[in-house]
């Protein structure tokens, strides 16, 4: 998706300052000074951040949204499966084949590219992006806390502390080697929701006319929840998270805090890099929307068949019970317990490193505390926070319902700021945006700014 042409630098880009270049010491490498791995050994080092993203977007929160998408409206909304499939790929793969280009995170080369008048306004919309991803995490919590609480473990308060616990204990002390394998193995439990369907009895002719769009309808309630849908599969936390781990990959790889830019490798390889990290994007969001599609295909056969309305993933889990069976409703909260395992860390990490970058703070889950104090300050406090709502009572739908605004506000903002940066000839040269990720990436940015916009009146008119 990127473009091969080195015509026409943007104003803003040649008032800024230079990015700099590295040198990889290891780049002698490609010309055959050492052995390369095979292909399958290179595919799975390479594969990580777009199966991590992708799960994670399958948060207790999300899970929540697609089921009562399928609870209220059975399968009238599935026509959003192949709306955002594309939407997610191109997007996350801009993020990924930015930080290939760069070497650098989503957050630093928001501070490369624009002026600090513009910084300024990213800045607040960052800062906005912080509260909603501690808010999200708390939701998560209590979820995980009452995923618990429905296998009969415990009470779901203390669930959601040891939980909060164990996530800030393994976040500060954990290597990013160890945490990343963490994060791979937690993303399989999201299977749970396929197999779901197994005891679900699916109208499958129900199913294909769904996704063509049969049963679409114009009233506020209906198309808030497709502004929620929206809202819930392309979240800005998505946007740094992918950067990040792949930054944090490079890292290692290069055994350096600077990796070098892809312009730096060796033709073949960088190619090798380019297609890699493709695949691992798309196998990824492909991997997201399968998910979506099995939750709302599930609860429509079962808790919408059955008029069974539900406001949260443990609420689902919960009604699922008696319509399809203990097997299903375990399954069900197995799954979101899981996710939210996956989906806690990744919300108070993307938004602390992307804070820290973008104030050209040193960020890294393999350094320790004090050798990035802004990134882990940031992130222990989003996690504190997080812990702190969940054990206070709050309404769980209610912290949803705000993290949900304050993602529909920015949603779109960060995905224009993101075509900005990709498509900035200085910071990606050969590899900017070409013509179909301009088209697809812009046209998702006005799809999130109306879907935000929407969402807003629709809280504000209590639709």
């Amino acid at each position: 998706m990127g473009e091969h042409t080195d015509a026409g630098a943007d104003a803003a880009d040649q008032h800024d300052a230079d990015a700099g270049s590295a040198t990889d010491p290891d780049t002698t490498a490609d010309s055959g000074a050492k052995k390369e791995p095979g292909r399958v050994s290179r595919v799975l080092r390479t594969i990580g951040p777009g199966i991590v993203t992708g799960a994670a977007d399958d948060d207790p929160s999300g899970i929540a949204t697609y089921a009562q998408a399928g609870a209220r409206y059975g399968t009238a909304l599935l026509w959003t499966v192949p709306l955002t499939l594309p939407l997610m790929i191109v997007v996350q793969e801009a993020c990924e084949r930015m930080t290939l280009a760069t070497g650098d995170s989503f957050g630093a080369l928001i501070r490369k590219r624009f002026r600090r008048g513009t910084r300024a306004w990213v800045t607040v919309l960052l800062a906005a992006l912080l509260v909603s991803n501690s808010v999200n995490a708390a939701a998560d919590l209590v979820a995980i806390g009452q995923g618990m609480q429905l296998l009969h473990a415990g009470p779901a308060p203390l669930w959601s502390l040891i939980v909060g616990v164990v996530i800030g204990f393994i976040v500060v002390r954990g290597s990013f080697e160890w945490i990343s394998r963490i994060f791979k193995w937690l993303c399989l439990v999201l299977f749970a929701y396929v197999a779901v369907l197994v005891v679900a009895h699916v109208d499958w002719g129900a199913v294909g006319a769904g996704l063509l769009g049969v049963g679409f309808r114009w009233d506020t309630g209906y198309l808030a929840l497709v502004a929620a849908v929206l809202g819930t599969t392309i979240s800005p936390y998505m946007f740094f998270w992918q950067t990040e781990e792949r930054e944090e990959m490079l890292r290692k790889g290069a055994q350096r805090d600077d990796p070098p830019r892809l312009d730096e490798r060796a033709p073949a390889k960088a190619r090798r890099m380019l297609l890699l990290g493709r695949l691992d994007v798309i196998t990824g969001m492909v991997f997201s929307v399968a998910i979506m599609f099995a939750i709302i295909v599930g609860s429509a056969a079962t808790l919408g068949a059955h008029h069974k309305a539900v406001s949260s993933a443990a609420a689902a889990a919960q009604a699922l019970k008696p319509i399809a069976g203990d097997y299903a409703s375990i399954l069900f909260a197995l799954g979101f317990i899981g996710s939210g395992m996956l989906a806690v860390p990744v919300l108070a990490a993307s938004g602390a490193a992307g804070f820290a970058a973008l104030m050209d703070k040193p960020w890294s889950l393999d350094k320790p505390p004090h050798r990035a104090k802004t990134f882990y300050a940031l992130l222990l406090v989003s996690l504190v926070t997080a812990i702190v709502l969940a054990l206070v009572g709050v309404d769980p739908i209610g912290l949803l319902v705000i993290a949900a605004v304050i993602n529909a506000i920015a949603a779109g903002p960060f995905v224009i700021v993101l075509m900005l940066v990709t498509g900035s000839r200085r910071l990606m040269g050969e590899h900017r945006n070409g013509a179909i990720a301009r088209i697809l990436g812009w046209a998702t940015a006005g799809i999130m700014c109306v879907a935000g916009a929407f969402g807003i009146f629709a809280l504000v008119t209590g639709s």
